[in-house]
């Protein structure tokens, strides 16, 4: 591959709400860009994308797919992700590889919590977002009331490049600002073609005025521009779209344009502003990785001539193969090649490759810099780990994983079930992060850890259809951690016999509650040997598995090692066994404080059942933050304790005779 190549090449995915619409606009680009020749629909189950049977049935996305198209003589590589909070780790990760995205919203939802989630992001790993007002021709739709939220509740600068244009009631096309007409979609050919018009004079106040706003934006960042609108001339449309993929690259504004997916309108011109605007590998800003062994930054330059660099971002079990999903940053990969897992320290050998559309697989021999593809032979990579082709110190930074807050017991249905459920644990938390597995060491009871009910149910279903095991499954409980309620000190001796070792350490340490959020920071004294240091830290971290009061897990904790008493007696076993119990005393003396998850929801509900909903999150121990008006509905926005939000999917539903909705995500942890 070659620059010229590497700049017609455009990694980007699609993020949302849930139900905004990504799998369906996705299905209309793989279908226009002639990647597939049938569009099924989420609804029926039949999107190329959501091949899992748990997305068929439920009509959701769970799981990231990936695939690759052919657009005006560009390569668009597309990740289509989960809107729903419990899958929030599959956007996350495919955010990290990704070099731009589509943020997608719905013309009567609008700016809804997940989209706040996903915006979030988008923001942390700078990836660069062109956004689609999707659902135009819904009742409600309001496509002015989702730039003005987009402004309030992301603080973007949303810059329309097109406006929605209505025959009565029914959206019939788009007017694009830049090149001054109107598209209207043929309903006859599923939208595949489109005709231009001069914008109707009804038409004209609108779209200037919405035209002026474009330019004197752009204006600001450009004298060019600046001199030819103070002149009442209009740019040239190159100069104008130069700037605007300038501006977008930098995150300086977000490009909006609308349609409806749903109804074959405003595909092709989101394809059109994908290349436009989005970047090419080579335009994203460089990426750092770190030395493992100095901790010194390194810029990578994404280039197919550099060495190899790629990065580790999903694995996924699929029909007993072990298949992981790698993006490469430099150089290049083929099959039978040794790599190195510089994260891991391990040699590992490519014995396959494919370029991957949804779940199909197309065999290649060689993958470069920029490519986005699944890999087999990897058997012990995992995700965030870093592969490159010598004994390197080169890593990237891992993915950020949220701490699982529900929780089910689980047992094999018989004993023969036994050893493949074990197997299948393995697997299960391989594939997803957030998903936890263990045997609690007092009841003996296997516990399974996720994100929400929805995430649990998916990964009890996953375990009987992908790893073979029955399994029965315990009620759902929430999992609380606790903390400290104020500062207190602790001065420890360790000294005794283990076996024929005797054993001795002295540790004095001081702790204080950290901001919530902030998780646990341990403060030893620079001075100290490093293998010292290690025991110390580890101690440390032992002693916050488990509180003394309620056997929760300690969390954000700030703890100051004081005084370390080192002589000849003094041993490493010894040194961790008194930070252990230093923290633990110290702890016990600040006093404990359970903490548990809170949820921000956001429910939309009819305007005469607003005063039920809100009785009813009252009456769940939620705190009302504040009521939004979005036509005929409302929306309410509240934080609700987890365990109070068990079974109110159908309380919901009762109170607004079927015609309400909601959505949750994880805010953080607080006191009970």
């Amino acid at each position: 591959m070659n620059g010229k190549r590497l700049s017609r090449v455009r990694n980007m995915g699609f993020v949302a709400h849930i139900d905004a619409g990504k799998t369906t606009v996705t299905e209309r680009v793989l279908f226009y860009a002639g990647k597939i020749h049938r569009m099924g629909e989420v609804h029926d189950g039949q999107a190329t994308m959501d091949w899992m049977p748990q997305e068929q049935e439920r009509g959701i996305t769970i799981t990231s797919a990936v695939t690759t198209c052919a657009w005006n003589n560009h390569e668009i590589h597309i990740i289509d992700t989960p809107g729903h909070v419990d899958f929030t780790i599959e956007v996350e990760r495919s955010l990290r590889v990704l070099d731009g995205a589509v943020m997608i919203l719905c013309a009567v939802g609008g700016v809804q919590a997940q989209t706040e989630t996903v915006w979030q992001q988008c923001r942390k790993y700078q990836v660069p977002i062109v956004a689609f007002v999707n659902k135009l021709d819904r009742l409600g739709a309001d496509f002015d009331s989702v730039i003005r939220q987009m402004q309030e509740r992301l603080e973007v600068r949303p810059l329309p490049l097109q406006i929605p244009f209505y025959e009565g009631d029914t959206l019939r096309g788009v007017v694009d600002l830049i090149g001054w007409r109107v598209l209207v979609w043929d309903e006859d050919n599923l939208g595949s073609s489109f005709d231009e018009y001069p914008v109707p004079d009804d038409l004209l106040p609108a779209a200037t005025q919405a035209r002026d706003y474009l330019l004197e934006t752009l204006a600001d960042y450009d004298d060019e521009i600046m001199e030819a609108y103070l002149a009442g001339e209009v740019p040239e449309t190159r100069k104008v779209k130069e700037i605007l993929r300038t501006v977008t690259l930098d995150n300086l504004v977000v490009p909006v344009l609308c349609g409806s997916a749903l109804k074959n309108k405003g595909i092709q011109p989101l394809i059109d502003a994908v290349i436009d605007y989005l970047p090419s590998p080579q335009e994203v800003k460089p990426i750092v990785a770190h030395n493992k062994k100095t901790g010194e930054e390194i810029q990578v330059e994404i280039s197919p001539d550099g060495p190899l660099l790629g990065y580790v971002f999903k694995v996924y079990m699929d029909e007993g193969r072990r298949m992981v999903y790698l993006r490469i940053y430099s150089g290049s990969l083929q099959v039978g090649e040794d790599v190195f897992n510089t994260t891991r320290d391990i040699r590992e050998k490519v014995a396959r490759l494919f370029q991957m559309h949804s779940h199909n697989k197309q065999k290649i021999d060689k993958a470069v810099a920029g490519d986005i593809v699944a890999v087999v032979g990897l058997k012990d990579s995992i995700t965030g780990d870093t592969i490159t082709r010598q004994d390197d110190s080169v890593v990237l930074e891992p993915i950020e994983v949220l701490k699982p807050v529900i929780s089910v017991a689980i047992e094999p249905k018989s004993s023969d079930s036994s050893g493949r459920l074990l197997q299948a644990m393995e697997k299960i938390m391989e594939e997803d992060p957030t998903i936890k597995v263990h045997e609690n060491s007092d009841t003996g009871q296997i516990i399974l850890e996720g994100m929400g009910e929805l995430h649990l149910e998916v990964s009890i279903d996953r375990f009987k259809t992908a790893f073979g095991v029955d399994i029965n499954v315990g009620k759902p409980q929430v999992l609380y951690c606790s903390t400290v309620q104020q500062e207190a000190v602790s001065e420890i001796v360790f000294d005794k016999k283990i076996g024929d070792t005797e054993h001795f350490g002295q540790v004095a340490l001081r702790v204080r509650p950290n901001k919530r959020g902030s998780g646990n920071v341990f403060t030893i004294p620079d001075d100290m040997e490093a293998g010292m240091r290690s025991n110390l830290s580890l101690g440390l971290e032992e002693a916050c598995l488990s509180d003394a009061l309620y056997g929760y897990e300690v969390v954000d904790i700030d703890v100051e090692v004081k005084k370390v008493i080192i002589n000849e007696k003094t041993t490493s076993q010894g040194m961790k066994i008194a930070a252990q119990m230093a923290l633990q005393d110290a702890i016990k003396k600040a006093g404990v404080a359970q903490l548990e998850p809170i949820m921000e929801i956001d429910a939309l509900s009819p305007e005469e059942y607003v005063g039920d909903v809100v009785g009813d999150l009252s009456s769940r121990k939620a705190s009302i933050e504040g009521v939004i008006i979005k036509g005929k509905y409302h929306q309410i926005r509240a934080y609700i304790p987890l365990s109070k939000t068990f079974g109110y999917s159908t309380g919901l539903r009762s109170l607004t005779r079927g015609r309400g909705s909601f959505s949750m995500r994880f805010h953080g942890f607080d006191t009970v």
